[in-house]
């Protein structure tokens, strides 16, 4: 009987230790944004200075990650103009079937978009607002993943569909990382 006990409570251990092994394996293999939509717009992933387009400079840099994760797209911006900071989250909301952005920058500016991938390009819009002349506008943010591994964010101010002015117009460039010796 003894020894009928002393088996039976081997196998139940071993039992349990499968058990535990297999749950463990099905959390680690479950990656729920492991999606072709949720790599979407993995081209921004980096760390990056960006210049800007119109007349060269350097306006600030960028580093872009995934986080809580891979569910997640975190950029942490640092301006040239001292002192300017700012952050957003990007997600790809399933509910909804689009990208969205919450940009939080350190003037208590925020910003909304929403849209997704066409091609090369991940395009988010705004909701629609009223500008200080009364009229209403749409802010449009397009990234290109170029063929040079750079990034370009065009930042257009839309009104009836027509670009009214562009507010930012930046190429990312990866910054090249040196190893220590």
């Amino acid at each position: 009987m003894k020894l009928h006990f002393s088996l039976m409570r081997k196998t139940f251990f071993i039992l349990i230790v499968l058990i535990q092994v297999k749950l463990f394996a099905q959390v680690a293999n479950n990656c729920n944004c492991c999606t072709q939509n949720h790599s979407a717009f993995d081209f921004w992933v980096g760390e990056w200075n960006v210049i800007n387009s119109i007349n060269g400079t350097l306006a600030g840099t960028s580093i872009i990650e995934k986080v809580e994760d891979g569910c997640v797209i975190r950029e942490y911006w640092t301006s040239e103009q001292a002192g300017y900071t700012g952050t957003s989250l990007n997600f790809f909301n399933t509910t909804t079937g689009q990208w969205e952005q919450l940009w939080i920058d350190n003037a208590g500016a925020v910003l909304k978009l929403k849209g997704g991938r066409t091609g090369n390009r991940m395009i988010l819009i705004s909701d629609p607002f009223k500008g200080a002349d009364g009229k209403t506008y749409i802010n449009q943010i397009t990234w290109t993943n170029n063929t040079n591994g750079t990034v370009r964010q065009l930042w257009e101010v839309l009104r009836d569909g027509q670009v009214s002015s562009v507010a930012f117009d930046g190429i990312y460039t990866k910054v090249e990382k040196t190893k220590n010796r």
